[in-house]
Order: C-alpha cells, then sequence, then structure tokens
C-alpha cells in the first residue's frame, strides 16, 4: 500500500509539471513520456518471454498515420479506439503467424515487419490516394498529449504489474526460462504468447497515436524511422526489461542521453546508439534493476 500511496503521489506530479515548465521542458517530458510507454509496453511481452521484437515502430507508425487519416472524418477519441483496434488486428494477424518462431528468427521477421508495413502503406498512398504525405489538424495542445502519454504508460505499468501477479504473468515467465518446460507443463503457448503480445502492440499503436498531432505533418519516413524500435529495445533492457520499474529506470536516463547525443554528434549518433546496444546487452544482461539486485544480494551473503 506504501509503494502504491508513493506511486500515486509521483503520478500527481508529474501530472502538474506541465504548467510550470517551458515549451522546450514540455517536450522533454513527452518524449520521456512517450518513450517509458514504449519501453513499458514492449517489456509486457519481451521481457518476460525474451523474444526480442523489433517490430514497435510498425504498430506505432500504423497509430499515427491511422490518426493522419481520420482526423478530418472523426472525433479524436473514435480515431484513437479505431487506431487501437487496427493496431489490435495487426497484431493478431502477424502473433498468430509468427510467434511460432523464436531466436534470431523472430527477431529478423519483426525487423522485416516494420520496413514491409512501411513500404506497403507508401506504394497505397502514392499510387491511391496521389499524395504521401498527410496533414494532422487536431485542437490538441502539448500539455494534452504529455497527459494522455502519462495516463497510457501509467495505465501500462498499472497493467503489467497485474498480470504479473496472475497465472498469465507466471505463464509468460515459464516460456521465457524455457518454452520445452512450459510446453510440458500445460501451458497453452500460442495463447499465452498471443494474449501478451496483443496486449503490447495495442499500447504501442495508442502510444503514435497519441503522439501524432506533434507532428502535424506525417509520411512514411517519419512515422516508421527504425529508431524508434531501437530505442526502446536499449531502454527496456538497460532498466531491465523483466522487471516492473526497469523500463522506466532506463527510459529516461537514455532518453536524455539520446536528446544530447543526437545534438552534439549528429554525425555519428546511429554509431554511438549501436555500440550502446552492445554494451547494454553484454554489460548489463539483467538491466540496472538487476545488477543492483544481485549487488546487495552479494553484500547481503556477505554481511551475513
Amino acid at each position: 500500500m506504501i509503494a502504491l500511496g508513493v506511486a500515486l503521489v509521483g503520478l500527481v506530479a508529474l501530472a502538474a509539471l506541465p504548467f510550470y515548465l517551458s515549451d522546450y521542458g514540455l517536450g522533454l517530458m513527452i518524449g520521456m513520456a512517450g518513450y517509458v510507454t514504449l519501453a513499458s509496453a514492449w517489456a509486457l511481452f519481451s521481457g518476460q518471454t525474451r523474444y526480442i521484437s523489433l517490430a514497435t515502430v510498425a504498430f506505432y507508425g500504423v497509430g499515427a498515420y491511422t490518426i493522419a487519416v481520420l482526423n478530418e472524418t472523426m472525433a479524436y477519441p473514435a480515431a484513437l479506439a479505431c487506431a487501437g483496434l487496427i493496431g489490435a488486428g495487426l497484431a493478431l494477424l502477424v502473433g498468430l503467424s509468427t510467434l511460432r518462431l523464436s531466436g534470431i528468427y523472430f527477431v529478423i521477421f519483426t525487423f522485416g515487419l516494420a520496413e514491409l508495413v512501411r513500404q506497403v502503406i507508401t506504394w497505397f498512398e502514392v499510387n491511391v490516394t496521389g499524395t504521401l504525405g498527410r496533414y494532422i489538424f487536431l485542437d490538441i495542445t502539448a500539455r494534452e498529449i504529455y497527459w494522455q502519454l502519462l495516463a497510457l504508460g501509467a495505465f501500462t505499468i498499472a497493467l503489467t504489474a497485474w498480470i504479473m501477479r496472475r497465472r498469465l504473468g507466471l505463464a509468460l515467465r515459464v516460456i521465457g526460462d524455457d518454452e520445452t518446460v512450459a510446453a510440458h507443463s500445460g501451458i497453452d503457448l500460442a495463447r499465452t504468447k498471443l494474449t501478451a503480445f496483443v496486449l503490447s502492440a495495442t499500447i504501442i499503436t495508442l502510444a503514435g497515436a497519441i503522439s501524432s498531432p506533434r507532428w502535424t505533418y506525417v509520411e512514411p519516413l517519419i512515422v516508421f524511422n527504425p529508431n524508434v524500435s531501437f530505442l526502446t529495445v536499449i531502454m527496456a533492457l538497460l532498466g531491465g526489461a523483466n522487471r516492473l520499474w526497469g523500463p522506466l529506470f532506463g527510459a529516461v536516463p537514455l532518453f536524455l542521453l539520446f536528446e544530447w547525443l543526437s545534438v552534439q554528434f549528429p554525425d555519428t549518433y546511429p554509431v554511438i546508439l549501436g555500440l550502446l546496444f552492445i554494451g547494454v546487452v553484454f554489460l548489463l544482461p539483467d538491466g540496472i534493476l538487476g545488477g543492483l539486485a544481485r549487488l546487495t544480494g552479494r553484500n547481503g551473503k556477505a554481511a551475513r
């Protein structure tokens, strides 16, 4: 109960921040809230099952493009609902056909999925609608975008906490430890993985939909930027993808670092990003929180 109270107080404080921040500061908070949501949603499936997905930007871009297409003909809440349904439908289709893959095959497929979706949308826009980009005319302020992302991020963390205490969470962890053992234990592998994958993808799609009004103008190259997928993975892994608060502890410092690096080293930024990815995987396989837990355990054993 104490932890819940502290979390609620922190959430209220974060919700009040836009009243005291400059436009630049609010922009940073929007970015952080967005990546905390993406990393937490990614970890909901990949952190537990250890299926490394690089399809984040596929669903994120679909959410953004759905709002771009529907914003002139549909009320914003209805467009958000449509984005969520489209994301869930796409995840269901992809999950049914690919979740039997594992290891490097799943990584490669999910990376290719984002490029496939981008190319399909580009072809459709150029050959059917006769255009490539779309404008978003919505009367939504930066504060409202931040509050929506903050609420979605809080919901994602709360949903993860709830799932981790249920049979679904236990089944996901067993799958992550040993899929063969999970199958022999009576766990329905396909249904369990598909449920978590669809939940994760739907949240990522909504994050893209909510963020889209910030751009005003969108096109496939903008909303299907592969850096979104790589940053999300690095952030989740750094904090500890299999821990409730891990994505949060990874997303906040890395987002600020990446913002600084992209300004100071725009030409070498992708190289630095790749080196950080390798460093996180090899030096912190269990993330910051996992490393702290091991250190605390060692100290405790030494003290005893």
